[in-house]
This record gives structure tokens, C-alpha cells and sequence, in this order.
């Protein structure tokens, strides 16, 4: 990378947020070297080696180095609960420390899309070539088993590696096998438009490593004499013009650097990659959002644009847990030192084994009812059990089934506390906020007891520990998922996309700030619905689709 003590703090772009949009958007940006591109990532560098570890994901959520820390409002919707709220706060952003796990979505989320933009680039075949383009899928290997169709939905050679799960659970091949029984079809590809089925996830690793934005897109660039990227550098505002009456101009950032105030221009565009709760803040910090809540915080108005920090979208997991005889779980081989050795030894000389898990390793995608058209269900399974994020492994053989709602009808938002950038904004997801997410609710634990207790997984003498057996009714169900449910890390929509005549549409269908110009946001807050599945790479699709559109308009 460039030096970083450039003196004349000029650019032709600036990138905010070196996280997931952010790297894949400042290789494409300075792959022409007549282009000054500025990269700015309030978090340190990726040179933690828990980042790289996949089971480090451990160590890295809720961890000041490497984790913003935020926290929820107590939310009705969790019976008063606040939880962490993990975002990546270091080069990568959330692609150091999330799941690893390689997901697209369904065809008719992107559709959805378009009829919601009224563009057309933003349908299933239309981002299939972003999502392709910078793909590195282990299938398309020499020697891999990939068939006509597979190369027909998937890329090779490009940055983001692909690969498959390097361990296997007898008990997680029973579930399967139970799923099967129970009407869950087998897949062997989550990513053609259409996930129904159940199969072990796909992760972005390489060789039993965790792959993440900063080693995919930033790596190997460095030399690039035209791309400066600043870490440990906290952007304050941004710097919007608004002489003559003329329509307001985004033209640089404020930021804190090295313990000074520094101001930074842009040329051409600054581009918002801070992420569903990060661009919000900034915009509103800078006089970009609802004119009411500006006022309250006596900021002055640039454009009153109400959406900012509203729409707010996440999947809720709902964590099943089964107590299960004669199976070998982590809970059972992470229980003694010894065990522990062993683990750590097979990951030193192999690469492979529970170091190497992702959080979750089994997939399942269906329906919690049979009215619904499309699977509308998506399972984290796990051959481990624990009280919440961060406690002890329980001291029984278990597994956990988590569950999640792919659509939630609730709505929440974000919203600056006070006008210093330092301070963690208000989070209110509003989960569980409308009687159809609390019937999925209630509905999904019935599926998932219904897969448990199928012939197949019976050996194992499953016993249901969370939520427990004696809560039958939707509203028993809907009360326990609001106590054991937690976010599985999928903020989206408070910046969302939209038709011009939508008043709560922030930005257009090119991504482009409503009423401001020079100013972009690329990150998963524009989408206007949640994925139906992860998001992390359906945001590379936006940064890609979004670096094109950059480009091809300068």
C-alpha cells in the first residue's frame, strides 16, 4: 500500500470502512493507476492470529481489538434482553470475525429488489456475474467434482476463496439424514437461486484458514503506488458543502488521526462502507437524516432524508439445544486438556478438525408452514451446546439446532445518542415486533422438533434441553424465543435503496445519497429487504456491481 503521510490529503475517492464492501471497492477503485484512492479503517491492522484461526471467531466477537462492542437497546421483543452486536473493527471489518459462511440468498430477493428500485441490474441474473467475477470456488479446481451446471453458477480464479469444510460429525450426518426424513430434500449447492435443501455449509477459508476481505482484495495491491490505506483512523463527519444555494456536495471527511484533526478531500466521491449501523451514524452526524432527530442534537440539516437508520433488518437464531447419548460432540473432546491437545495437534499438522470449524457446519433451508412458496427457514447446526455466546461448553454430549426466520416482518432502526462520533449509537432491531414473526417463531421450533425426532437421530436418545418440551403453545413458543433468542450478526436496510418517489428510500438505485452529491454508500445497509440467507457475500455483489458503476461514470 502506498505510504500513509500523504501531505497533500487529496484523492479522487475515499473509501470509509475497510471492511467487507470496503476492500473489494479500493482494489477495483486503484486497479487504474491514474486513480487516488484513499482507504480508511478506524480499526488496527488484521495481524491478530486469532483473525486467521477460524475457531478464533472466539476470541475476536466482543473483543475491543478486533470488535466494535456494541450493544442493543433492551428489546420488548426479548422479553427487556440487550445483546452484543458484533461488527469488525480492524482491516477485513466483519469478514475477520464473522461465520466464514459462503451464501447467496434466493433469486427472488434480488427480483424483489429490482420491482423495489425499479432497475433492473439488480435482478438474480443480473448480479449473478458480480457474485461470479470475483468468486474462487473449490469445485472449479483442477480435479474438482464440478458438473456443467456448477460452472454454470459459479466463478474461478477470482479473489474470494470458496472451499469446503475440512471435518466432518457422525451425529451432524444423522441430522441430515433425519432433515431428509422429514421432507428437507439434500443439495449439493446452496447458491444456484433456489437453497431449499440441507448439506454442510461452503466457508471462506483457504487451506484451513480463515480467507477474509483484507488477504482477498487488499493483498497483493499493496505496492500500488495510487492506494493509500489509513488504519487505527476514525472518520468524525463528512465535509458537505452547501454555497449558493447549489444542491449540497459531499467532498471529503473529518477524521482523527494519530490524535489530530485532520481533513480530507475527494475529487470525485466519497463512498460510505461503514456497514448497516456505521453509515447511518455518519450520515447523521453530518446533517444527512431525519430533520427531527438532527434538531434534537442540534446538528444542522444537509438533506432530511427520514429513512437514515430506519428499516433495520436481522435474522434472529433460535437456539435449540439437544442433550444426545452416545455421540461425539465438542462438548465431549473439548472437556479435558487432553482433549484440547489433540484438537490443537490435528489443526497444527493438518489444518483440520474443530480449529478449523466454522461457528456453524450443517445447513438446512425450508419452510416453517406450508403456505409459504419458498423456504423461509434457515438452520445453523452445531455439535456443541453452551448457555450463550462466550460461556463454557456444557459439560454433556449435545448439539444445537438454531433457527432463524430468512424475512422478518419487524422493523428496527438506529439513531444517533449525541453528536461526538465516539459514541455508540442507539440499536433497536424491534425482534419479534408482529404476529407473523412470532407464529414463524413458534412455528420454526415446531420443525425443528420435528426433525429431531425422526427415526434417523432416535439412537442418539435426543432429550430437547432448550427450550424444553413443556412449552407447546404459540404463545409459549413465541415467549422462549424471545429468551433464548439471539442475533446471528445480519444487520441490514438503514440506508436503504429505492424508487425516487419512495420518501424513505435514502439512496437510488446506483447507491448514490438522495439530495447530496459526491456521495455513495456500498455496504448491506441499502438493502431494502434482508437476504435469505447470510450476508456477507451478497455485500461483495453490491461493492462489485458498485465498483462498476464508479468507474463507468468517471
Amino acid at each position: 500500500m502506498a505510504v500513509s503521510d500523504n501531505n497533500t490529503h487529496t484523492f479522487d475517492y475515499i473509501v470509509v470502512g475497510a471492511g467487507t464492501a470496503g476492500c473489494l471497492l479500493a482494489n477495483r477503485l486503484s486497479a487504474d493507476p491514474a486513480n487516488r484512492v484513499l482507504l480508511i479503517e478506524a480499526g488496527g491492522r488484521d495481524s491478530y492470529h486469532w483473525i486467521h484461526i477460524p475457531i478464533g471467531y472466539l476470541y475476536c466477537i466482543n473483543n475491543p481489538r478486533t470488535d466494535w462492542c456494541l450493544r442493543t437497546e433492551p428489546d420488548p421483543g426479548l422479553n427487556g434482553r440487550s445483546l452484543i452486536y458484533p461488527r469488525g473493527k480492524t482491516l477485513g471489518g466483519c469478514s475477520s470475525i464473522n461465520g466464514m459462511l459462503y451464501m447467496r440468498g434466493q433469486a427472488r430477493d434480488y427480483d424483489g429488489w429490482a420491482e423495489l428500485t425499479g432497475d433492473s441490474a439488480w435482478r438474480w441474473e443480473n448480479c449473478l456475474p458480480d457474485f461470479m467475477k470475483h468468486e474462487d470456488h473449490y469445485r472449479l479446481d483442477e480435479g474438482g467434482d464440478a458438473d456443467d451446471v456448477h460452472r454454470d453458477f459459479h466463478g474461478h480464479g477470482g479473489e474470494w476463496r470458496v472451499e469446503k469444510q475440512r471435518l466432518k460429525w457422525q451425529v451432524l450426518d444423522d441430522f441430515a439424514t433425519a432433515a431428509v426424513a422429514a421432507g428437507i430434500p439434500r443439495t449439493r449447492d446452496f447458491n444456484r437461486g433456489d437453497n431449499e435443501g440441507v448439506d454442510y455449509f461452503e466457508v471462506n477459508q483457504r487451506s484451513g484458514w480463515r480467507w477474509n476481505t483484507s488477504k482477498a482484495f487488499l493483498r497483493g495491491v499493496e505496492q500500488r503506488g495510487n492506494l493509500t490505506v489509513w488504519h487505527s483512523t476514525q472518520v468524525q463527519g463528512l465535509e458537505v458543502s452547501t454555497n449558493d444555494g447549489a444542491k449540497p456536495r459531499c467532498g471529503g471527511v473529518t477524521v482523527e488521526r494519530a490524535g489530530k484533526k485532520v481533513v480530507v478531500t475527494a475529487s470525485r466521491e466519497v463512498v460510505l462502507s461503514a456497514g448497516a449501523i456505521g453509515s447511518p451514524q455518519l450520515l447523521q452526524l453530518s446533517g444527512i437524516g431525519p430533520a427531527a432527530l438532527l434538531a434534537e442534537h442540534e446538528i444542522p440539516v444537509v438533506a432530511d432524508l427520514p429513512g437514515v437508520g430506519e428499516n433495520l433488518q436481522d435474522h434472529l437464531q433460535i437456539r435449540a439445544v439437544y442433550r444426545v447419548k452416545g455421540a461425539s460432540t465438542l462438548n465431549t473432546l473439548a472437556g479435558s486438556w487432553l482433549g484440547k491437545a489433540r484438537i490443537g495437534l490435528e489443526y497444527g499438522l493438518k489444518r483440520s478438525g474443530p480449529m478449523s470449524m466454522a461457528p456453524s457446519q450443517l445447513c438446512a433451508f425450508t419452510r416453517s408452514a406450508e403456505r409459504y412458496e419458498h423456504p423461509n427457514l434457515e438452520y445453523h447446526v452445531q455439535p456443541l451446546s453452551l448457555e450463550a455466546f462466550g460461556q463454557p461448553l456444557h459439560d454433556f454430549p449435545a448439539i444445537t439446532a438454531s433457527v432463524c426466520n430468512l424475512n422478518p416482518t419487524s422493523r428496527g432502526r438506529v439513531r444517533i445518542k449525541s453528536r461526538d462520533p465516539r459514541q455508540a449509537p442507539a440499536i433497536s432491531p424491534s425482534y419479534l415486533s408482529t404476529p407473523e414473526d412470532r407464529q414463524v417463531a413458534a412455528d420454526s421450533l415446531r420443525v425443528t422438533r420435528h426433525i429431531a425426532a425422526q427415526p434417523a437421530f432416535a439412537k442418539y436418545a435426543p432429550e430437547e434441553v432448550k427450550p424444553g418440551v413443556q412449552y407447546q403453545s404459540d404463545d409459549d413458543l413465541a415467549r422462549l424465543a424471545g429468551d433464548i433468542g439471539t442475533t446471528i450478526f445480519h444487520p441490514v436496510g438503514t440506508v436503504r435503496m429505492g424508487h425516487e418517489y419512495d420518501p424513505m428510500a435514502v439512496v437510488d438505485s446506483r447507491l448514490r445519497v438522495r439530495g447530496v452529491q459526491g456521495l455513495r454508500v456500498v455496504d448491506a445497509s441499502i438493502m431494502p429487504t434482508i437476504t435469505s440467507g447470510n450476508t456477507n457475500s451478497p455485500t461483495l455483489m453490491i461493492a462489485e456491481k458498485a465498483a462498476g458503476w464508479i468507474l463507468g461514470g468517471h
